[in-house]
């Protein structure tokens, strides 16, 4: 099948039709209602009941995500909700992405279609249930009209529809056509928690055999005849421009068809990927560095502390703090902990395929994390009417954030490299490791100054801390994601006192995988544990004594240490810690067991993790975000900095200066659900926050050296 064939079927698919039903989460649900009719197409046509639910007559289910999969779970999550109000049997469901649109697909939290915050399942939980139960009410209505029978005399078990008095019987594809010309129901009853069949079930991912067998599709899979691979030479430092470039050893590589000046930098085509990269290395550029970042991160940190001496930004005001300070019989504690940039290091980097149709509009091909935003900016820089662009979402190897980017930068840097062609190939625009490494859109380098104080009895006196960072919202005033996890502090604390400082940098800032918690829960957790050592308390019980305000603190904590026998005698050589994060609406505690390995370094052995999401969708997936988390996490707090060298140059560049953790080298983790009858909140990112201030405890605890700056483990730099 050619390309242009599989983007004509893709759009014949979604496009489907039948009775298209839009939901919002409202005080009630509305639906919306479009024309119907049933897409022509052969022996297994399928047939849209409402916006998200497409039934084929082999009896098949598919669901349009409006969330992107890259490994999160939400085919799987989303097509649960509605199979569990569709009585549907699990091996009916399949799932695909849904078109790009900001106001059909919109993303309930965010208000346009896109995934992050951990929301996928938290924001689609009572639409994607009423999507299911919707379709039903239109199936039984259909067999009621088909076998002349009352509607409450129908039942719906596994994927069949069944009139026991008459033993008439029939799958859902054989009724479908007719559903779809029922009116739907403007409310239907959603099933009580109680009666679930698979929600709460380990059910196996609807994406997983694809993924193993090598059939899944991927952007990087996508090559059309005569396509032309582009990769662009970007500056060794942020905000640096062309000044001027030699392209002429680039042309002579066999294979390079072509050198252009784009915004972001020099784009190299190429008929194939070897020739493009053999071509930009060829290419001599002259980088303008007058509007550049040429500071350190050695000078960025000298210059965040002499910013903590101006007057910031109040996250946190409550109590007497530098009264409280002066108190008899308290222990007083100060650190500065200094964060690093961190890149995200998907596995799969960026990268965009851009077809131009017989009809003059587009398909874009790309792992769309905001695909409404990535459309119009296309559109804009392309100069095309936006209903001239189709953006095909694709399951994507990886984000924890980097494809979620306000204006679509990427975006946009693809589409100027598409335009500045005569758009008569097809072009794939593609980032390598190094690029990804080097290209900005970091967690943001961070600086935390910390005073406490803390009585006999393990009670906070007193609670100072300042943060200073760069603005990930880009908000000149308070950015509650610079605070949070420390401007609402879980703990008792009557003095407490939380300040930040926005800075301005050259250095593109972007969420990471649980994006202010990265740092918050990191410093809260180590510094928080280094003033029980201080005053002789436990750090799980003086947790516990702290966290009254919200039982399912305790319980995750609670949880975390049982699951590891807390107290217990330890090998020779070991040590604990214990953190407990909330993000996300999330509450995880964790405990890990750490001894130091032969190189010197922390080995972490074994990570006992509980987790509180809510109601539980499908534990299989929880628990397998949950061990994610801790191995990205990991990665991360061991390992991992983009520095800045001298003159401001980026110093790292792959996988051997900004390393993952290794596969002998991740831990025995164990998880444990938190069963509970809560809306459900998110785990892709809540797992991460945890294991680093956890790992950094018993780091101390076992070496005496409290951890100041990360990563822990130094690695050289090319």
């Amino acid at each position: 099948m050619t390309i242009q064939q599989i983007s004509s079927t893709r759009r014949a698919f979604l496009a489907g039709s039948g009775l298209v039903i839009g939901f919002a989460l409202a005080p009630a649900m509305r639906a919306i209602a479009a024309p119907t009719g049933t897409q022509a197409g052969g022996a297994n046509s399928l047939v849209a009941l409402n916006t998200f639910v497409k039934i084929a007559t082999d009896d098949t289910v598919t669901i349009l995500s409006k969330h992107i999969e890259f490994g999160q779970g939400p085919f799987t999550g989303l097509a649960t909700l509605i199979a569990e109000e569709l009585d549907a049997d699990w091996g009916q469901m399949r799932a695909v992405h849904s078109p790009a649109d900001d106001k059909i697909f919109a993303n309930l939290a965010f208000g346009l279609q896109g995934t992050g915050g951990s929301s996928s399942i938290a924001n689609s939980y009572e639409q994607f249930r009423t999507a299911g139960a919707t379709a039903r009410a239109m199936l039984v209505a259909a067999a009621a009209e088909e076998w002349k029978v009352p509607v409450a005399e129908i039942t719906v078990e596994k994927g069949r529809i069944r009139h026991a008095a008459t033993a008439k019987e029939s799958g859902f594809g054989a009724l479908a056509s007719k559903a779809a010309t029922m009116t739907a129901p403007v409310e239907v009853k959603l099933k009580d928690p109680a009666d679930f069949v698979l929600i709460g079930q380990e059910l196996p991912k609807l994406d997983t055999v694809s993924k193993t067998n090598g059939t899944a599709i991927f952007t990087l899979d996508i090559n059309p005849d005569n396509l032309l691979v582009a990769v662009v030479a970007h500056p060794d430092h942020f905000g640096a421009k062309v000044k001027s470039f030699d392209d002429s050893a680039a042309r002579k590589i066999a294979g390079v068809v072509d050198v252009k000046e784009v915004p972001q930098g020099v784009v190299v085509y190429a008929n194939d990927t070897y020739s493009a990269l053999k071509g930009r290395d060829a290419l001599k550029v002259e980088w303008d560095l007058s509007k550049a970042e040429t500071r350190s991160s050695e000078e960025l940190a000298a210059d965040f502390r002499k910013m903590m001496k101006e007057e910031g930004l109040k996250a946190a005001n409550k109590g007497e703090v530098d009264k409280a300070f002066g108190g008899e019989g308290v222990e007083t504690l100060e650190a500065e902990i200094v964060f690093p940039f961190l890149a995200h290091a998907p596995m799969e980097p960026l990268d965009a395929v851009f077809i131009k149709a017989a009809d003059g509009s587009l398909d874009i091909y790309n792992g769309a994390q905001f695909p409404g935003m990535d459309k119009a900016t296309a559109a804009k820089i392309l100069g095309l009417d936006p209903d001239k662009v189709r953006v095909n979402t694709q399951i994507t190897g990886g984000s924890f954030g980097r494809k979620a980017q306000f204006g679509s930068p990427y975006m946009q840097e693809a589409a100027a490299v598409y335009g500045a062609t005569d758009q008569s190939r097809p072009v794939k625009h593609m980032w390598t490791r190094e690029d990804d490494i080097r290209g900005g859109y970091y967690r943001p380098m961070y600086l935390h100054k910390m005073r406490g104080a803390m009585d006999k009895d393990g009670q906070i006196v007193a609670w100072d801390q300042t943060i200073v960072g760069q603005s990930i919202m880009g908000k000149a005033d308070l950015d509650e994601t610079s605070v949070e996890g420390a401007s609402d502090l879980p703990y008792n604390v009557s003095n407490l006192r939380v300040t930040s400082h926005n800075v301005q940098l050259a250095v593109p800032p972007l969420w990471w995988r649980s994006v202010g918690h990265t740092h918050t829960g990191f410093a809260v957790e180590t510094f928080l544990d280094e003033l029980f050592q201080k005053v002789g308390k436990d750090p799980v019980e003086g947790r516990l004594k702290l966290l009254t305000e919200d039982p399912r603190y305790a319980g995750v904590l609670k949880r975390a240490a049982e699951m590891a026998d807390w107290g217990a005698k330890l090998p020779e050589g070991r040590e604990r810690g214990v953190a407990v994060v909330k993000s996300f609406g999330t509450y995880v505690g964790q405990v890990v067991e750490i001894s130091t390995g032969d190189d010197g370094a922390p080995r972490v052995h074994n990570v006992w993790c509980a987790v509180d999401c809510g109601v539980a969708i499908n534990p299989n997936v929880i628990k397998a975000q949950m061990e994610g988390g801790v191995g990205y996490g990991l990665g991360a707090v061991l390992f991992d900095a983009v520095t800045l060298g001298k003159g401001g140059a980026i110093s790292q560049s792959n996988f051997h200066d900004y390393r993952s953790i290794r596969i002998n080298e991740m831990p025995h983790v164990e998880v444990s659900v938190i069963k509970s009858a809560d809306a459900p909140t998110g785990v892709g990112e809540p797992g991460v926050p945890p294991v680093g201030p956890a790992v950094a405890n018993a780091w101390r605890r076992l070496t005496g050296s409290p951890v100041r700056s990360l990563p822990i483990v130094a690695v050289a730099t090319s």
